[in-house]
């Protein structure tokens, strides 16, 4: 049951955007913001503070905050626009006491890792939505305060790891896509893959410090075994594993009518599939090149896993890219490293 504590309203709110100038005529926004200026050199016109030198925007929204005197703080990217009433939506989140972060939906870019959809969800590692970008989000003061805001130490990654420790810290956070805003897109491919390449640096230090909660695949035990025997040219063995999984799903929900409970399991290893293709093109595509070099099996599988999402292949393999240089830099191997968990029907062994 919500627990309604009051009812705030724009007032309530202080925005706040880091910005770093990008060109000879950039100047601050002007409309009551704070615009913290990540040391431009030459400094940033209009600004509303100013670091002495470059440190990301970790740290210029942490600088941010200690001028903010209201309850709530609208953390907003200078390349993200708002709309007047963008800030609905989210506020009525924030009557529950126990919500500490609402995001908006974010979209600009075709088949963009920060547009997560229409389905509001609350965010979980793990989950369906498993974390929201930091281009726009709305922050209760108190849960900044007490996980200590952004770590400043991340250059990519600060708003995944941000949300995280919040959700560990009890808070709870909403993703709210009846409120939109728009993220500028970079303007050519190559800005582009160069930002994805980034986002993809973050992957190691952000599975060393959240373990198993970065994993490119997840599955249970069958749909695993599905999946691998499928991939083995095992058909008949996958199927009847597919089969008996989704006949023993009905007894374990006796309130769910079976044929239902029998689609549920099917779609289940659909949609396994269909991650594991995205975790072909986003971190597993330097092994199964290499595979592929020997193995007609293994092209069969890069050229399906690129047919499931044509669209977003060139900005999946950037992303990798950046995954590798990141695994290579903090040397570990977690974040291409699949979570399977327990076998349905079987009790996981203490830790």
């Amino acid at each position: 049951m919500c627990i309604r504590d009051r009812v705030f309203t724009e007032a309530d709110v202080t925005v706040v955007t880091p910005q770093l100038r990008t060109g000879p005529s950039s100047v601050a926004t002007a409309d009551g913001r704070i615009t913290v200026d990540d040391g431009s050199s030459p400094p940033l016109a209009g600004a509303t503070l100013r670091l002495p030198a470059t440190r990301g925007p970790a740290a210029a929204r942490n600088a941010g905050r200690r001028r903010v005197d209201t309850d709530l703080i609208a953390f907003v990217d200078a390349d993200v626009k708002t709309t007047d009433r963008w800030l609905e939506p989210l506020l009525a989140h924030f009557d529950d006491p126990r919500v500490g972060l609402v995001a908006p939906r974010v979209t600009g870019e075709p088949a963009s890792p920060l547009d997560l959809g229409h389905d509001a969800a609350r965010i979980r590692s793990g989950t369906r939505v498993s974390y929201v970008p930091g281009a726009a989000i709305v922050v209760r003061a108190a849960a900044f305060d007490e996980v200590g805001g952004f770590d400043p130490s991340l250059r990519f990654g600060e708003d995944v790891d941000f949300v995280w420790r919040l959700d560990e810290a009890g808070w709870w956070c909403r993703y709210e896509p009846a409120s939109t805003v728009w993220h500028e897109p970079r303007r050519s491919w190559r800005e582009r893959l160069r930002q994805h390449a980034g986002y993809g640096t973050s992957a190691a230090p952000l599975a060393l410090r959240h373990a198993g909660a970065l994993a490119p695949w997840r599955s249970n035990g069958w749909t695993g075994f599905v999946w691998v025997a499928t991939l083995l040219g095992a058909i008949g063995p996958a199927a009847l594993a597919a089969l008996g999984s989704a006949l023993a799903l009905g007894p374990k929900l006796p309130d769910v009518p079976r044929s239902a409970s029998f689609r549920l399991a099917m779609l289940g290893h659909l949609l396994a599939g269909r991650q594991g293709a995205s975790a072909v093109r986003r971190v597993w595509w330097p092994l199964v090149g290499v595979g592929a070099i020997g193995s007609k099996r293994v092209r069969w599988i890069a050229a399906a896993a690129v047919l499931v999402d044509l669209r977003a292949t060139p900005t999946d393999i950037a992303y990798g890219w950046g995954v590798w240089q990141g695994m290579w830099r903090h040397r570990t191997w977690a974040p291409i490293v699949p979570a399977i968990s327990a076998w349905p029907g079987r009790t996981p062994r203490p830790e």
